[in-house]
């Protein structure tokens, strides 16, 4: 089996979720490899755009962050926020978000905002950004996570970006008529939500990885019956990530 990093796999596992002709809203971090391993290797006729106007990039070479000027890099439109949520939001428009989090539960509800009471936290993070927008308005939200038993948790410390609130209908009922996730790659697997009850099952398990182990490292029981195994990783995908998408290490 070849080795990668967690983060190496997370990426292209998300990548590969991208297709072309798909309209992608991108956040800092993972997000961006994803999008960049998409753009190169998947879907290079994929729309990608961030929240700061940087709208259909070429992506050329990876950028640290949504601010970062090589988002503006041969774009079909460099606009601002207005511009990015109205098409993020536009009715017409099947809008995919890929997002990170410190905090999951069982109805992908995300928290990036502080870990414990809101009013003396024992961390506090950067909060939402575009996140809680994006949450609520995309079709659909792919989310990056670490699988571990503190991150994946019965319910978060604090919503920052609605899931599937708290189950079936709840979205609709606050208003929320379209979206909501439809998968949580981690550095374990792939998980996604049952269509009945909205509840996160486990979909994949990554190569040298076992569905109790997933079991194990979540903080909330999960279905792992219908887990079968990721497709593995190949030399030519981790070769254009490694020399292509980030080849000084800045995510990676």
């Amino acid at each position: 089996m070849l080795e990668y990093k967690p983060t190496e796999i997370m990426a292209i596992m998300a990548g590969r979720m991208v297709k072309n002709g798909d309209v992608v809203f991108c956040g800092t971090g993972l997000s961006l490899i994803a999008a960049t391993v998409a753009k190169k290797m998947y879907a290079p006729e994929s729309i990608v755009f961030f929240e700061t106007g940087g709208i259909d990039t070429a992506l050329p070479e990876l950028p640290i962050s949504v601010a970062d000027l090589r988002v503006m890099y041969r774009t079909s439109i460099n606009a601002g926020l207005l511009e990015s949520f109205s098409i993020l939001g536009h009715r017409k428009v099947y809008t995919k978000a890929i997002l990170g989090a410190a905090q999951i539960d069982r109805f992908g509800n995300l928290n990036t905002t502080c870990i414990g009471d809101y009013w003396h936290p024992s961390v506090r993070f950067s909060g939402s950004g575009g996140a809680g927008d994006a949450a609520c308005l995309a079709a659909e939200v792919i989310i990056f996570m670490q699988h571990e038993k503190r991150r994946f948790v019965e319910k978060v410390d604090y919503l920052t970006s609605p899931g599937w609130l708290s189950g079936p209908g709840a979205r609709e009922k606050a208003g929320l008529y379209r979206g909501g996730p439809t998968a949580v790659v981690t550095n374990l697997g792939v998980m996604r939500f049952d269509e009945r009850t909205k509840e996160m099952y486990l979909s994949e398990y990554h190569p040298g990885v076992t569905p109790q182990q997933i079991k194990e490292s979540t903080g909330f029981d999960i279905d792992i019956s219908r887990a079968v195994e990721s497709k593995p990783v190949t030399e030519e995908e981790l070769r254009i990530l490694r020399e292509e998408v980030d080849p000084q290490k800045l995510i990676i």
